[in-house]
C-alpha cells in the first residue's frame, strides 16, 4: 500500500472506523426509505447514489474531525443532561458529519497524515 494512503485511510483504528462506517449507513438507508414510501416511487439518481457512497466512506473521518474539536474544546469535562436532549443533539450532529463528510474528512485526513508522519521519525 502507498505510504500516503496508509497514512491516511489507514490512520484510524478499525474497530472506530467500523463503528462510525455503520453508524453512517444509517442516513443513506433512511433516506431511501424514507423517498420510496412515497405513493409514487422515486428513484435515486446515479450521482446522488454516488454522493451518499463518498459521504458514507467519509463519515468516519469526519467524525473524527467532530470528535477531536470537542474533546479539545471540553476537555474531560463531564456534564449532565437530559438523555433525551443529548440523543437528539447527537443525531443531529451525526446527519450534519454525515452530510458534510466530503467536505470535512479532508481534515482528518490530513492531520492523521502529519501525524502518523511525524510518529515514525
Amino acid at each position: 500500500m502507498h505510504p500516503v494512503i496508509a497514512k491516511t485511510f489507514g490512520g484510524l483504528s478499525t474497530a472506530y472506523y467500523v463503528r462510525q462506517f455503520i453508524f453512517g449507513l444509517l442516513f443513506p438507508v433512511s433516506i431511501y426509505m424514507v423517498m420510496s414510501s412515497g405513493t409514487g416511487r422515486h428513484a435515486l439518481s446515479l450521482p446522488m447514489l454516488l454522493m451518499f457512497a463518498v459521504n458514507t466512506l467519509l463519515y468516519p473521518y469526519s467524525r473524527f474531525v467532530y470528535e477531536s474539536v470537542m474533546n479539545f474544546i471540553l476537555g474531560r469535562n463531564v456534564f449532565f443532561v437530559n438523555a433525551i436532549l443529548m440523543l437528539t443533539f447527537k443525531v443531529v450532529m451525526m446527519a450534519f458529519c454525515w452530510a458534510l463528510a466530503i467536505c470535512v474528512a479532508p481534515l482528518g485526513l490530513g492531520y492523521l497524515y502529519f501525524h502518523h508522519s511525524k510518529a515514525e521519525r
